[in-house]
């Protein structure tokens, strides 16, 4: 045979033993691999099983007391358990039951249901549960709780009664806080609601409250269990939404929760208003030297007004704002100021001294007319607010009166006429401000005010005169005037000096 014939013979025949070689190994892959599933736990490798269907069956067959706590009927793995198909030419594998053990003494079984995230400005929290419904009907409790009765329903429905003289319209309701419904596999190791009263109660007081109930007794009231209790009235009504006003009548015997709340969630609801406003009579003293000495009569008694005033503002977490959009409509009842007569004085000249017992003085009211109270001397938040708040009358830059005639101790202008906000501590937290002694032991103290102070220390000011001008300064939640009062070194109500 010819040589180059020899040699392609050659070559065709080791060509065809690869060929046939390269078939056998093929063929003795296929046949002699094994599908497997490994499982991992936490990253760690816990096994190897010939079904991953019979693991999770297992799983959910077994739970049983999952299922009963939590009323489902399914059961799933933990949420770090992770299956990966494998092709192996071990034949050996665990047990289902094996590796079920495993899994089961790490007890972090999970089943179906939703987690809600709500997330604020400054924080971010989760809420677990197996229903949605629960959590929306949990933030219904809460929103019903900061209303008066059927007004969400009402304004839901768009079916607010038009206001007639009085009364109030909401304009609006939301959430401040940005919440995210997903559904996801929650471990049984974290908490899950599936009570909508459970929920709404850590929605309205957070986790683990020292919750705190009194005992009605013979002659409470919704006020004085409040004031008891270091609450005002709306807290009390929002922590026990089945009073709905405070001239509830109560039952002797009856429990009331007096836990102080602390909303996780901020609900806020914007307001229309209508509303008649009291419009404090001030003091005056007239001299007349014809009378003895030591003549003192009320010749004049004061009336109190009342002016019916248009109103906007939203109320955040049963709170109003301390800002308002306020108009006057009409006046329904003129103001009189009650002016006293006096006889001469020995020493001569007129005096604006305070009477010490009577609180009988020549008193001024601080803002301008067209203001409204929007918060009254009284427990807030777990703290004793000493004075009023007063807002309207101009709001931001109007001007800011002296209550009395007497000397500036204390000025602080240091701090940005708009604050922060509700917490910034400029001034500890009252802002700038101004401090005035009456004498006869009073003394008044006017906070949150606008940079332009026109007082200084030491100077004598007189009843009425400018002493600064309305701002939003220090922990405020919008441009009004903080008035507080002492007597003798102790806090009194600065209506007291108007009534």
């Amino acid at each position: 045979m010819h040589k180059k014939s020899i040699g392609i013979t050659i070559i065709i025949t080791l060509i065809s033993g690869v060929i046939l070689f390269l078939a056998n190994m093929t063929d003795q892959v296929f046949i002699h691999a094994n599908a497997k599933y490994q499982v991992y736990l936490g990253g760690e490798k816990i096994g190897v099983i010939d079904n991953e269907e019979e693991l999770y069956n297992l799983i959910d067959e077994n739970q049983t007391s999952i299922k009963s706590e939590y009323n489902v009927d399914n059961v799933y793995p933990p949420t770090d358990l992770k299956i990966v198909a494998i092709n192996t030419y071990d034949n050996s594998s665990d047990s289902i039951e094996e590796v079920y053990n495993k899994i089961e003494n790490v007890d972090d079984f999970t089943v179906r249901g939703y987690v809600i995230t709500v997330k604020g400005e400054d924080n971010e929290y989760t809420i677990n549960v197996l229903d949605k419904d629960v959590f929306v009907n949990a933030t219904l409790r809460v929103v019903n709780a900061f209303l008066e009765e059927n007004e969400y329903e009402e304004y839901i429905n768009n079916v607010q009664e038009e206001i007639v003289d009085t009364g109030r319209v909401i304009e609006n309701m939301y959430f401040n806080e940005k919440i995210t419904i997903k559904e996801a596999y929650i471990s049984v190791n974290e908490k899950i609601y599936t009570d909508e009263v459970e929920l709404s109660q850590f929605l309205l007081f957070g986790s683990n409250p020292d919750t705190e109930y009194y005992t009605i007794k013979l002659g409470d009231t919704i006020s004085s269990i409040a004031d008891d209790n270091q609450l005002n009235v709306d807290e009390l009504l929002i922590a026990n939404p089945t009073y709905k006003s405070e001239d509830t009548i109560l039952r002797v015997g009856d429990k009331v929760n007096v836990t102080l709340i602390d909303p996780q969630i901020t609900f806020v609801y914007e307001l229309y208003e209508i509303k008649d406003e009291v419009v404090y009579y001030e003091k005056e003293n007239v001299r007349d030297n014809s009378k003895p000495v030591g003549y003192k009569e009320v010749t004049t008694p004061g009336q109190n007004g009342i002016e019916r005033y248009r109103e906007t503002y939203t109320v955040t977490n049963g709170v109003r704002s301390q800002e308002a959009e306020v108009e006057k409509i009409a006046t329904i009842q003129e103001v009189q100021n009650e002016i006293t007569t006096i006889g001469p004085n020995r020493g001569g000249g007129i005096s604006d001294n305070l009477d010490p017992v009577n609180l009988n003085g020549a008193w001024a009211w601080p803002t301008n007319r067209g203001y409204v109270i929007t918060s009254y001397r009284g427990w807030r938040w777990g703290r004793m607010h000493q004075g009023i708040d007063i807002s309207g009358a101009g709001n931001f830059g109007s001007p800011i009166y002296a209550a009395a005639a007497g000397t500036v101790t204390y000025v602080s202008n240091s701090c940005p006429s708009q604050g922060r906000g509700y917490g910034d501590p400029c001034g500890g937290g009252m802002g700038n401000e101004v401090v005035i002694d009456h004498g006869n032991g009073y003394i008044t103290r006017y906070g949150h005010l606008h940079q332009t102070v026109e007082v200084r220390v030491g100077q004598t000011v007189s009843r009425g005169q400018l002493i600064g001008h309305m701002g939003n300064s220090g922990s405020s939640t919008g441009a009004h005037l903080h008035f507080e009062v002492k007597y003798n070194g102790s806090n009194i109500n600065p209506l007291e000096l108007y009534q």
